[in-house]
Formats: C-alpha cells, structure tokens, sequence
C-alpha cells in the first residue's frame, strides 16, 4: 500500500544560515543566497542511497525497514514507493528510466522497472556470492560501476562473505560480463563517474581516502591517484566539476583537490547525498533517519 503524506506536517525546519557553512573565498558560491538546509522528513531509521529520475524526484532508501521512498518534486511529498525492496542500499538509474538497486539482503544488483518488476542482474563474481553492492554509477554505454564492501548485516545467516577481499567491479552493458577492476582498496564505499566518462571517483571508507581513477575506453581503471584524505559513504558531482563527499555532513571539493565548501548536518553521520528537483538545483542529503535539501547555485549531472 503506498502511503503519501504532505511535508507540511513536518514543521521542523533546520535552519542553518549560509553564514554558518565553512568555505574558502567564492566568487560564485555553490549555496544559493540566503539558503537554508531544511528538513524534508524524519520517519525512519536510516536513508541511504538517492537517485534523482529524468523529472528531478529522488528515491531513496530506508534499508533497515526494506524499504525505498520516492520523493515527489512536483508537490514536496515523500511516498513509499517499494516495500520489501531487497535491503537497498545504493539507487541510480539507467538511461531507460530502470531503478538500479544494490540489493544487499541477497547480495544482488537489482533492476527495477516503471511497473516496480525486479530482475535480478547478478548476485555473484566467479561462483561466489558478492559481499553485498553497496553504490553504483551507471557511464555513458550503460555499464555499470559498484562497489562491494563487506558490511556485516543482522538479517544475513553468513559471517564472513565469499571473496576476501573488498573491490570494485564494472557490469558491461549487455549485463552479460562483471569485470573486476579495482582490488586493492580497503573498504569502497562511495561511487560515481564524470559526466564524460574519462575519471571515476571511489572512495575507500575503510582507509579514510578517496581516489580518482582513469577510465578506459575497455572500462578498466588506471592512474589511481589520492584525490583527498577525506573517506565517504557516498558521493556526486555538480555541473562545475565539484565533488561533494559525506560522513560529517558533506564536504565539497573542487576538480583540483581544493575543499571549497562545508556544509555541517545535525546528525551523527551523513550518508549519501545527490541533486534533485527540477533543475537538479537542491542538494538532496539523506542523513541518519532524516532527509535533508538544500538550495543551490550549481546543478546535478548525470
């Protein structure tokens, strides 16, 4: 049953003024004047993972009650859109307008269509079962990225997963073929792709750094280079090439390295965060049991 309610019953605001964030000198701030970060709603027990489709609502998840939320950017609603969803954690979509799901209760990478049908696309590498996908970014051929860490989930009957170690893995676009292409990292968490394709940015949770890799025209990555000594949970870019990280609120970087921007969240741990709306214009931070916008001067890609 899918259940709606108007934001207008939430009336917690958190009103944190734009003079509060901590940033280097801007010419042209990425916040918008006078912005506040605001809460959207805070009915659950922890949201991850935001995708914003082609009409600017996110979805996002609330994986200890199995369940993915959609919110509306036509009228400000949030709505349960998937229930059970499979333990989601990480959500993007693919240029068909498919929800793609790390589907960690079975340690699967999910399909999702229009019609809310699942196709499952893998759930192992070589014969043995995933640790369990935790965030994706799909490129420009429709391949897809994903990290596969190991978090120990109370609802799993294992203890110890599969594959020792913690990589990063590439779904070819036929989703025929599940490449390994990164296996030296600690903990990969936090994932995504410029949006022309040459840099993929990866963050290794465990080792508290994040790296930016080349990637080639086979999908294979190489030139790790430390883009910052800073981990993430999960991350996006904006239109001037901005990366936002997350843990302690979100932490803006520009292309060079350079942190431009801190934007602090009442909460103990900030998870994910994307672009939404319908110029992609709010930053959508998914935050404990709480969502979280905040307006922008700068806007998402995909």
């Amino acid at each position: 049953m899918k259940s709606t309610f108007k934001l207008s019953i939430l009336p917690l605001t958190v009103l944190i003024s734009i003079l509060t964030f901590s940033c280097t000198a801007q010419e042209d701030p990425i916040v918008a004047e006078g912005a506040q970060v605001t809460l959207v709603a805070a009915d659950y027990e922890f949201t991850e993972g935001p995708a914003v489709d082609t009409n600017g609502n996110v979805f996002f998840t609330d994986q200890p009650n199995d369940r993915i939320i959609k919110w509306s950017a036509d009228d400000n609603t949030v709505s349960v859109y998937l229930e059970p969803a499979g333990r989601a954690n990480g959500l993007y979509f693919d240029h068909d307008g498919n929800l793609l799901a790390c589907a960690d209760e079975k340690f699967q990478l999910w399909k999702i269509d229009s019609n809310k049908n699942v196709t499952v696309l893998i759930d192992d590498f070589k014969g043995k079962k995933l640790n369990g996908p935790n965030d994706l970014w799909v490129d420009a051929k429709g391949g897809i990225y994903f990290t596969d860490p190991y978090y120990q989930r109370p609802y799993w009957e294992r203890t110890q997963g599969e594959i020792e170690k913690r990589n990063v893995y590439y779904l070819t676009p036929d989703m025929k073929d599940i490449i390994m292409v990164a296996n030296d990292l600690v903990q990969p968490n936090g994932i995504i792709g410029s949006p022309d394709g040459k840099t993929l940015y990866v963050a290794d949770i465990g080792d508290k750094k994040t790296y930016s890799f080349t990637i080639n025209e086979d999908a294979s990555l190489t030139d790790r280079t430390l883009f910052t000594e800073m981990g993430s949970d999960g991350m996006t870019l904006d239109n001037r090439g901005n990366l936002y990280i997350t843990g302690n609120g979100v932490t803006v970087f520009s292309k060079q390295g350079e942190q431009i921007q801190h934007i602090p969240i009442d909460q103990k741990w900030t998870a994910n965060v994307t672009f939404g709306g319908k110029n992609q214009s709010k930053l959508f931070i998914t935050a404990m049991n709480s969502v979280y916008t905040l307006d922008m001067n700068v806007n998402g890609v995909r």
